[in-house]
């Protein structure tokens, strides 16, 4: 979550969260309905292109991220931490 609050277009990341349109596009827009991420349509940068829908997290959106990576790093250190090595 190195930009939280950048930009990103629909294409990218779907490139880098490797999902398939079909999986993506509603989870995004499920998260614009809960509040969690804002969308609009770009213009096209050259004639003849259509426009492009870019995404971006809230604030909500980013303060929800955060108490989910913290969870995790919880979860993750109280996991490696209860494994015994014999």
């Amino acid at each position: 979550m190195d930009e939280p609050r950048k930009w990103h277009h629909g294409y990218d990341l779907s490139k880098a969260t490797e999902l398939l349109s079909g999986t993506l596009y509603p989870i995004l827009m499920r998260l614009a309905d809960r509040g969690f991420l804002e969308h609009e349509w770009l213009p096209p940068q050259e004639a003849g292109r259509p426009p492009r829908h870019v995404y971006r997290l809230t604030a909500k959106g980013v303060a929800h991220a955060r108490e989910q990576f913290d969870i995790s790093d919880e979860v993750g250190s109280e996991a490696t931490g209860s494994v015994s090595r014999a």
